[in-house]
C-alpha cells in the first residue's frame, strides 16, 4: 500500500469530481475512443468516459484506489480495465487510445519526464488528451508547502507537481515528446465546510502522506504545531465569511494533441 491508500483520498476524489467532468468533456470523449486515464484513483474520469461508451482502461499504483474503482463500475454497471501500474512505465501497447486523460493524478509521479514519454507513447497520432493539474500559488501548492517541515523531504531531483498547472512549464514537458498543446484555461473546484476545524479535519484525514507521519509528530510533540498551521492556513485562504469556510483550488485544465503526422515514441 502506498500513502495515497492510508487516508480517505476517495473522499477527496468525489469532491474533486468537477474537474473530471470538465476533462471528459474537453476530450470530446464518445463511443468510438480508446480511452486511457493515467493516475485514474478511484476511477472518477474513467467511469465518465465509459458512460459515454468508450473502451476505457483506468491505470492507478494504489490496490486500494483501484478496489473503490472496480466497486463504484459494478454498482453503474460500467465497463473498465482497471490495472495496476505507475505512469512512468505503462505496461501498455504505444498508440493504442485516442483519447489520454490524467485529472491530478500524473502530476504526482516520480519522474515527470518519463511519464510525459508514456502519456505520448500511449497516445495514437491525431490523439487527444486532457489534463487537470493544480496551478502554482493555489491552495493545494500552498498546503504542501505549510506541512513540508513535518514530512520526509521529496527525492532529490524532483520537480513539483504544480509544475503540470503552469502552461510554460508543462509545454517545455510535453512538447519534446510531441504533444502540442491546443487550448489551456484556468477553472477552481470550491470545497464547503462548517468551519474550519472542519475543514482541517478533512484536510488531515484525506491526505495519507500526512496520516502516515501522524504517529511520529504526536510522539515529537509536533502534531499540534502540523495542525496549527494548516488552521493559519486554512484561516488566510477562506472565502466562505463567518457562517462557513470556502476554499478555492485553482486549476490548470490542458487540452493537447498528437499530430496526425507525428511518429510515436517506442510505438
Amino acid at each position: 500500500m502506498t500513502t495515497w491508500g492510508i487516508g480517505d483520498y476517495a473522499a477527496m476524489a468525489e469532491r474533486l469530481s468537477g474537474a473530471a467532468e470538465l476533462a471528459v468533456e474537453r476530450a470530446q470523449v464518445t463511443s468510438a475512443d480508446r480511452v486511457l486515464d493515467v493516475a485514474c484513483g478511484s476511477g472518477n474520469a474513467a467511469l465518465l468516459a465509459a458512460r459515454r461508451g468508450a473502451r476505457v482502461v483506468g491505470v492507478d499504483f494504489e490496490p486500494a484506489l483501484l478496489q473503490i474503482a472496480r466497486e463504484r463500475a459494478r454498482v453503474d454497471a460500467l465497463e473498465v480495465d482497471w490495472r495496476d501500474g505507475d505512469a512512468v512505465a505503462l505496461d501498455l501497447a504505444g498508440a493504442a487510445f485516442t483519447v489520454v486523460l490524467s485529472v491530478f493524478g500524473v502530476m504526482y509521479a516520480a519522474d515527470q519526464d518519463a511519464a510525459a514519454t508514456e502519456l505520448a507513447r500511449c497516445c495514437a497520432p491525431g490523439g487527444r488528451l486532457a489534463l487537470a493539474a493544480w496551478t502554482p500559488g493555489g491552495f493545494m501548492p500552498a498546503m504542501g508547502g505549510a506541512l513540508a517541515p513535518y514530512l520526509p523531504p521529496p527525492p532529490p531531483g524532483g520537480a513539483p507537481p504544480s509544475r503540470w498547472g503552469d502552461q510554460e512549464a508543462l509545454a517545455a514537458l510535453l512538447e519534446p515528446h510531441g504533444l502540442r498543446l491546443r487550448t489551456v484555461s484556468r477553472h477552481s473546484l470550491v470545497l464547503t465546510f462548517a468551519d474550519r476545524r472542519e475543514a482541517v479535519t478533512f484536510l488531515v484525514r484525506t491526505a495519507g502522506h500526512v496520516r502516515q507521519e501522524q504517529h511520529d509528530l504526536e510522539r515529537s510533540g509536533r502534531w499540534k504545531d502540523l495542525i496549527a498551521d494548516l488552521d493559519r492556513l486554512v484561516a488566510e485562504r477562506d472565502e466562505g465569511g463567518e457562517d462557513r469556510v470556502l476554499l478555492s483550488l485553482e486549476y490548470l485544465m490542458v487540452e493537447a494533441v498528437r499530430p496526425a503526422a507525428a511518429t510515436v515514441p517506442g510505438a
